[in-house]
């Protein structure tokens, strides 16, 4: 809609300054004549649109100038509502004061968005507690004041000191100079550098955290989804145990949440899905496969196949038998020896019985 190209070619100009209309024809995806035509409605409008000549020309605002229109049409707003309704410990510890900017929309809005969109809200539910099975959703717990410092060092460009507790090895303190922070899986990892060298943390990890006054040493611009995937391709050539799997598609989930990395993904036959994912380890590896019971079937290395295989035929072997304790033998009783005789028969008829003999346990 026009009423949406004029909104958004003021906000342009507002948050960019001086454009050619070569370049606001870009950003809005029209022709310069189309811009042109815009420009001369916002002026007579009393939009103060004024033009520059000459070289380094192009349209600006009069300085100072502010509209109370927040230029969102509906579906924007609706959008922005449904974001803000997952939970915003999410949002790098910004919950509160997402939830004072949805307000802060909602009260700007037109009467005629604003009367629908809370009703409109409530039809979508974005990430909730649990799954349809009852699963709960795992999130990392941070502290409000470890996340607000790990935030304020980032922002505002200061080096960061933190106490980080890692799996398997002694705590201890870093001092690092933050780039920043990624979310991914319900997890927030800090990226940074120390003394020159790429550092990634997670910040769930981080028991105290201080934002120092020292400047950190760092790029003015950052391209975090770069260096993210940079450092995602780093770690995935470190020496893992590489594993190829198969596994029901109802418990592909469950096994992503143990694995260290994925590194191929594709369909298989009945509902089945194909992975090359890595472990810590092979301990590792035989613990995450094990918890899957027959939903999954390793088809690499070798080694992790016997591994399972052994640990399968011991309990196997624990559990072969009646399972039944062995009882003291019953005195004989008063009855006649024809009765003693029907009962040892029958006794000896049950023992052969296939019904009575144990069947083979499933390994659970």
């Amino acid at each position: 809609m026009r009423a949406d190209r004029l909104v958004s070619l003021v906000l342009l100009l507002r948050q960019r300054g001086r454009m050619t209309a070569n370049e606001l024809a870009g950003e809005l995806e029209v022709s310069t004549r189309t811009v042109l035509r815009d420009i001369e409605a916002l002026s007579t409008a009393g939009v103060p649109v004024y033009a520059d000549r000459g070289r380094h020309g192009g349209f600006s605002l009069l300085p100072g100038f502010r509209t109370e229109l927040t230029g969102l049409n509906h579906d924007e707003a609706l959008a922005l509502l449904t974001a803000g309704a997952a939970r915003g410990e999410q949002v790098f510890g910004l919950g509160t004061a997402l939830a004072s900017a949805m307000r802060k929309v909602v009260d700007a809005l037109p009467e005629a968005h604003r009367a629908g969109l809370g009703a409109a809200a409530t039809r979508f539910l974005v990430e909730p507690e649990t799954d349809l099975l009852s699963r709960r959703l795992i999130t990392e717990g941070v502290s409000s004041a470890v996340m607000g410092e790990v935030r304020h060092a980032v922002l505002a460009g200061r080096k960061l000191r933190f106490h980080y507790v890692a799996p398997d090895r002694e705590p201890r303190w870093h001092t690092v100079d933050p780039i920043g922070l990624v979310t991914v899986r319900e997890r927030t990892y800090l990226l940074a550098t120390a003394s020159g060298n790429d550092r990634t943390y997670r910040v769930s990890r981080m028991s105290i955290a201080e934002a120092l006054p020292e400047s950190a040493e760092r790029p003015a611009q950052v391209d975090l989804d770069r260096i993210w995937a940079e450092r995602t391709a780093r770690f995935l050539s470190e020496h893992r145990l590489a594993v190829r799997v198969r596994v029901d598609l109802t418990r592909r989930e469950d096994l992503l949440k143990n694995v260290r990395a994925v590194r191929a993904e594709e369909p298989d036959a009945q509902g089945w899905v194909r992975l090359d994912v890595a472990f810590e380890d092979l301990r590792h590896a035989v613990w995450a496969i094990w918890q899957l019971d027959a939903a999954a079937e390793v088809l690499a290395p070798e080694e992790l196949r016997a591994a399972l295989r052994d640990r399968a035929a011991t309990l196997m072997a624990r559990y072969e038998g009646s399972g039944r304790a062995s009882r003291p033998p019953t005195q004989p009783s008063s009855s006649s020896d024809s009765s003693s005789q029907r009962v040892s028969r029958s006794a000896t008829d049950a023992s052969s019985s296939p019904s009575s003999s144990p069947s083979t346990p499933r390994p659970t």
